[in-house]
């Protein structure tokens, strides 16, 4: 199969490279985002490959179908970047990597935790300067405190593994509940924000969870909470957490994800100047920790995702059918 990668970084390469020596596709790459101005950069291909950054409008989707395309590979589980009802009317087949590494994502979370409860990132800095105060480095400990969990899919499920085995009590939330995952206590959501001393984020994008993080879901945490999302950017309202950052009502914030990232993300921007206000805010807070995209980015998931995403194109070249596909049915109901 002519497969066309957008938003191609050199470990994409190397990982997609390494995974085509047994699948046999006749693989093309391109740095740029799929979005409609560089969709008429395709040609002569029978699926595009994408990554969280890419936007499959139905306006896109009509332009590459119109241009033969067939095949829409994701090498990503999320699945909000495309529109599923314009490829579905068109034909286009929809496949995602839905399981790389929860391991990743959970343990970059955890860091992130860490990191900002005892200051890694400030004390790094302050020594390869020859500072060696610990003023405004004091912790706490984990141990005993409460962590609510959103989201107890296979990520969310290993972080809670991980938390319990720093003596937390575990509180999650979830409309479905998830019968391997142990030692949690399911409750609703203002039980969650009301008892957690640490919320983790590790759910969907959709339209039930868009700005699920709002000015009055903040209102109704502790003071001083800790919040970390590794999942999606808009799950947040960036600019009411500004608001609760400068109240003090959020006492730390850890994210790998941001809302409006498709600009920044991915990309070397330190020599230019970053016209997102919004973000350049955010980096302001001396209680705030931002990475950029990462926490999937480890060896083993990037070889599964490469595996999985050129098997998901050959099972559909070689049966028609692929248990990796995705269609409305996926969609929540607004």
């Amino acid at each position: 199969m002519k497969v066309l990668v957008f938003s191609a970084q050199d470990y994409d390469r190397q990982f997609l490279d390494w995974a085509n020596q047994t699948a046999g596709h006749q693989l093309r790459y391109l740095d740029v985002s799929l979005d409609e101005q560089t969709v008429k950069l395709i040609n002569d291909t029978d699926a595009v490959c994408i990554f969280v950054n890419d936007d499959i409008t139905d306006k896109v989707a009509q332009e590459i179908s119109a241009r033969n395309v067939k095949s829409i590979a994701l090498r990503c589980a999320g699945f909000n970047n495309v529109d599923l009802e314009a490829c579905q009317k068109l034909g286009i087949r929809v496949v995602r990597v839905p399981d790389y590494s929860p391991y990743a994502v959970a343990e970059h979370a955890l860091a992130l935790m860490m990191a900002l409860n005892r200051g890694i990132h400030k004390a790094y800095c302050r020594v390869r300067e020859g500072n060696f105060s610990l003023q405004g480095l004091m912790g706490f400990d984990m141990h005993g405190l409460v962590v609510g969990i959103i989201g107890t899919g296979k990520i969310g499920s290993v972080m809670a593994t991980i938390i319990n085995g720093l003596g937390c009590r575990v509180l999650a939330y979830d409309p479905v509940l998830n019968t391997n995952c142990s030692d949690v206590e399911y409750v609703d959501l203002a039980s969650l924000y009301a008892q957690s001393d640490i919320i983790t984020m590790h759910c969907p994008l959709n339209c039930d969870t868009r700005h699920m993080i709002d000015r009055r879901a903040l209102q109704q945490m502790k003071k001083g909470v800790m919040l970390i999302n590794t999942s999606r950017g808009a799950i947040i309202d960036t600019r009411a957490m500004i608001e609760e950052l400068k109240r003090g009502q959020v006492g730390y914030l850890g994210i790998d994800v941001y809302e409006q990232e498709g600009d920044l993300f991915f990309r070397d921007l330190s020599n230019e100047v970053i016209q997102d206000d919004v973000f350049e805010r955010l980096l302001t807070f001396p209680n705030v920790l931002i990475t950029g995209h990462q926490a999937f980015f480890t060896r083993q998931a990037m070889e599964n995702i490469a595996r999985t995403t050129l098997n998901n194109l050959s099972e559909i070249e070689q049966t028609g059918y692929c248990g990796n596909e995705v269609g409305v049915e996926k969609i929540s109901v607004c």
